[in-house]
């Protein structure tokens, strides 16, 4: 999932502002320092540093994109090699189990129990057959 690219609603404001007060004066100065070229170079900077930090988070996606691909190839390089020493030794050899594989007369059987099944439902949800499904006996019937 590509990284959310970074827009900035000051400096959309500041360009707008910019453009407006530019009408005034190219080379408006209000005081204190603050002058509209002053502006017009710090909103180029702000421009410049978002659209670097754009293109950075573009790059960094591209590469995790990469990564992941390498990855998911060296997983199935990974089973390839232990299925090829399977293949050379056989799965009951010492070699299979240096490689990481577990070797068939070492493996165990897992004991299935009656909660791992997905179909077995509890018992208390089983109904009765001295029940009518509500929990109570069904009435006598003479």
């Amino acid at each position: 999932m590509a990284r959310q690219k970074r827009s900035s609603k000051v400096l959309e404001r500041a360009v707008r502002r910019a453009a407006s007060m530019n009408s005034i004066n190219p080379n408006l100065d209000v005081g204190n320092g603050l002058t509209l070229p002053g502006f017009r170079t710090l909103i180029e900077k702000m421009q410049s540093q978002e659209y670097a930090y754009n293109t950075a988070l573009s790059n960094l996606d591209g590469l995790y994109r990469e990564m992941l691909e390498t990855e998911r190839e060296l997983g199935d390089m990974t089973e390839l090699i232990l299925l090829g020493v399977a293949t050379k030794y056989g799965k009951s050899s010492v070699e299979y189990g240096k490689a990481g594989g577990v070797p068939k007369n070492q493996r165990r059987r897992a004991a299935k129990s009656d909660a791992s099944t997905p179909n077995s439902a509890p018992m208390e949800l089983i109904p009765n057959v001295n029940s009518n499904g509500n929990g109570k006996k069904p009435a006598a019937t003479n």
